[in-house]
């Protein structure tokens, strides 16, 4: 449905929440808020809705997001606050947030000195002996069809050999909804064991946790994957607790 143009009362407290979104974000290219209501919904305490959208935005861990949406429907605030910028939510209200993580900015943050250093000084067992495995170098590469082919090259410290893995796998959600898994089709390397591969990704994957991607008072629980060419899209629920101002 078509809304009216926002008012001045709506821009203000539209460019209030932005400004306290960025604050809170490492950077960004880009930060809309678009807060629609009336004065005599205003009066009572209500939004009739708020939209978020940032493009470029970087968060935890070094991870840049290409873009995300958040929309809400009617929310309820304290009115006496907010006409002090201060938007305070009187109850938390649901929201549908949409993502989208292109190939490159994945990539990135896999060589990212946070990420790389939860990459490395892994420890498990191969052929029933405990080594430890430090990924030296990690890809991703999105073909489409919803699939995920991961590359990696590390190193077995204990037979200081070096050796090379990719694997074909389908993106799954866990059952808490926060993090991705993956179901792997096929896997390809030198002295591999299911048990390997699986530490391996499981620890790029880790960098896909949602929780990565939450602001102060605003959580993301995923519902939808969509694995495209270039580009990964997640579609999620968003509990809002606190709307950011400054």
């Amino acid at each position: 449905m078509a809304q009216n143009p926002p008012d001045l009362g709506d821009r203000a407290l539209s460019k209030v929440v932005e400004l306290g979104i960025a604050t809170q974000l490492d950077r960004s290219e880009e930060i809309e808020v678009d807060i629609r209501t009336n004065p005599v919904n205003f009066i009572q305490g209500k939004l009739d809705s708020v939209e978020i959208s940032g493009k470029g935005v970087v968060v935890k861990q070094d991870l840049r997001v290409e873009n995300i949406q958040i929309d809400t429907d009617e929310v309820s605030i304290d009115p006496l606050k907010a006409v002090f910028g201060n938007i305070k939510l009187t109850h938390p209200t649901e929201a549908e947030a949409r993502i989208i993580l292109t190939e490159a900015d994945i990539n990135h943050a896999f060589s990212c000195e946070y990420i790389q250093s939860k990459l490395r000084g892994l420890k498990m067992e191969l052929d029933g002996q405990p080594v430890t495995i430090d990924i030296q170098q990690a890809s991703l590469d999105l073909p489409g069809e919803n699939q995920f082919v991961i590359s990696t090259t590390f190193l077995l410290r204990e037979q200081n050999a070096v050796k090379k893995m990719s694997a074909t796998a389908i993106p799954q959600i866990d059952e808490d909804g926060n993090r991705i898994s993956l179901e792997i089709l096929a896997a390809q390397g030198e002295g591999l064991n299911l048990k390997l591969v699986m530490v391996i990704i499981e620890q790029l994957t880790a960098l896909l946790d949602l929780r990565n991607f939450d602001l102060p008072g605003v959580s993301l629980q995923l519902h939808q994957l969509e694995a495209q060419l270039g580009k990964l899209v997640i579609h999620a629920k968003s509990q809002i607790a606190q709307i950011p101002t400054i």
